[in-house]
């Protein structure tokens, strides 16, 4: 799943709450450009109070946008939706008819030990019953995740439990904010999360026990505007990618163009994994200078980086 190519298409990930009905006329005039993904949110950006409203507000802006787009063209990224509980993900499928063919798949929060086998068994019977695939991201942020004796017993047993259905896990999301808050962090706009010793080590984790077979994606930046948040932002996302994340989620359209521009692939790297990937293994020697004689490159050390290249190439382009 790690060289699954819809998997690195996910890209910048733009949360919305789902009661923003502006949305519709957002997607038609593509006011966020032609390469970003939408997650519409159900949890924690809706009142408890108001999710059934905002279900209704869902359910109307997605039949709005396929009946505009039966009517004229305009880019419409792929779309997830953001849930409270496994039993909404039918519901709504139920209640959007038609205009469910929009929907990529499904965002699972604080995905843990206690709703996995739910949520997992729910996707299986969605999967069953219908022509085309429906993906899940779980998001690890579950304040299980902290404890550092349970840790890896936790994301082992999750790992088992996604393993079954792997072939429906486009992305492994992290919530940085929300681990964050359960210590009372909190970063400046000038501050990589990875200076956040504690929760940067539970993204280690996570991409030690995940980042081999499945795509991990970036945690939100929460600044789009004001002092440092532009070299803010870049900065993490040179962190992001030199830890093995791909993509991220953010927040507001002003970060999607910064994240694009982060994952496309240096031209160098580019030749440098086409001509590892060409290698010609009957060749007495697997290592030799890179096309710019300025580093090593090796068959058998460097084949997956070489894969891996070439698909954020594929996803992102070149630079």
């Amino acid at each position: 799943m790690n060289h699954f190519l819809p998997a690195y298409r996910v890209g910048p990930l733009l949360y919305c709450p789902a009661n923003n009905a502006s949305i519709v006329n957002s997607l038609t005039h593509e006011k966020f450009g032609r390469q970003f993904s939408l997650a519409l949110c159900l949890e924690d950006t809706i009142q408890d109070d108001c999710v059934a409203d905002a279900e209704q507000i869902l359910i109307s802006s997605l039949q709005a946008l396929q009946a505009r787009k039966a009517q004229t063209s305009f880019f419409l990224p792929e779309i997830f939706i953001r849930v409270r509980a496994p039993k909404q993900i039918k519901s709504l499928l139920e209640r959007l008819g038609s205009s469910g063919e929009l929907i990529t798949g499904f965002n699972i929060p604080k995905f843990s030990l206690e709703n996995a086998d739910a949520y997992i068994q729910t996707f299986k019977e969605i999967n069953s019953q219908r022509g085309r695939p429906f993906y899940m991201m779980p998001i690890f942020e579950s304040p299980s995740m902290i404890h550092l004796e349970r840790r890896a017993s936790i994301l082992y047993a999750l790992k088992e439990k996604l393993d079954t259905v792997s072939q429906y896990v486009l992305n492994i999301r992290v919530g940085g904010n929300d681990l964050c808050h359960m210590f009372g962090f909190r970063r400046h706009s000038s501050e990589s999360i990875y200076k956040i010793r504690p929760v940067a080590d539970i993204f280690s984790d996570i991409l030690t026990v995940f980042g081999m077979d499945y795509v991990v994606s970036g945690p939100v930046f929460e600044y789009y505007s004001g002092k440092n948040w532009e070299s803010g932002l870049i900065h993490e996302l040179n962190d992001d990618r030199l830890c093995g994340f791909i993509g991220k989620t953010v927040i507001h359209p002003n970060q999607i163009p910064l994240v694009n521009e982060a994952y496309k692939v240096p031209l160098k790297d580019y030749n440098d994994a086409k001509a590892i990937l060409d290698w010609d293994v009957s060749c007495p020697s697997l290592v030799a200078g890179s096309i710019v004689k300025e580093r090593m490159n090796e068959y058998k050390t460097h084949y997956n980086w070489a894969l891996r290249t070439l698909l954020l190439a594929e996803a992102y382009g070149l630079k």
